[in-house]
């Protein structure tokens, strides 16, 4: 991934990436910054300053081809590249990340569950059977898998981490509601939900 473009940036592009494939699933070819931004409520500049990060090959007062724009997202972004996790607490969340069909799209392949709860160990959600948290390391190493997507109850969140830590996972996807203490070669991603619900909330 381009280290000189912004989170902001980055999340702003995959809103275009999702347009972008509505706009290819309704056989459009052609798309403006203006169309863009009407459907984001920002200004057409960014969209355009945006897009020039992409050095794609389209012209805003033309319009972009969609599926060049589309595939220039792709490539800045690492869609491409293959990206292999585990999610850890096989909960309502976790199931739920696990039966949400897309990720696959933008190159993230969810291979397996994992939680120390005996009901729900066994049980198969969308084809992969939830397995005891105690397999993961050994699973980690024979699947080259670095990431962790972790959906615990909060109280078990920073020990998971620390497990997790010690099985050579280096990047966790945290939407537990807990700040994690990891080691510095460890990235975490908060996914703040009730941050991101009180942002939206907050003038109604």
């Amino acid at each position: 991934m381009n280290n000189k473009i912004s989170e902001k940036v980055i999340n702003r592009l995959t809103l275009y990436h999702c347009i972008l494939s509505d706009y290819i699933n309704k056989n459009i070819e052609v798309i403006s910054s203006k169309q863009i931004a009407q459907l984001l409520h920002i200004d057409d500049s960014q969209v355009r300053k945006d897009i020039n990060l992409l050095n794609n090959s389209g012209k805003s007062r033309v319009g972009y081809i969609v599926k060049e724009l589309k595939s220039s997202i792709e490539k800045t972004l690492g869609f491409k590249k293959n990206k292999k996790a585990f999610i850890i607490g096989a909960g309502n969340l976790g199931s739920a990340i696990a039966n949400y069909g897309n990720f696959t799209a933008y190159g993230l392949n969810i291979l397996a569950l994992f939680d120390n709860d005996p009901n729900k160990i066994g049980k198969i959600v969308n084809k992969m059977k939830i397995q005891e948290v105690s397999q993961l390391p050994l699973a980690a190493k024979e699947e080259e898998v670095d990431i962790a997507i972790l959906t615990v109850p909060g109280k078990f969140a920073q020990s998971t981490a620390d497990f997790l830590v010690k099985a050579n996972i280096k990047y966790i996807w945290n939407f537990t509601p807990v700040v994690l203490s990891v080691p510095d070669d460890v990235q975490v991603w908060n996914e703040n939900l009730m941050g991101n619900f009180l942002q939206f909330t907050y003038n109604i």
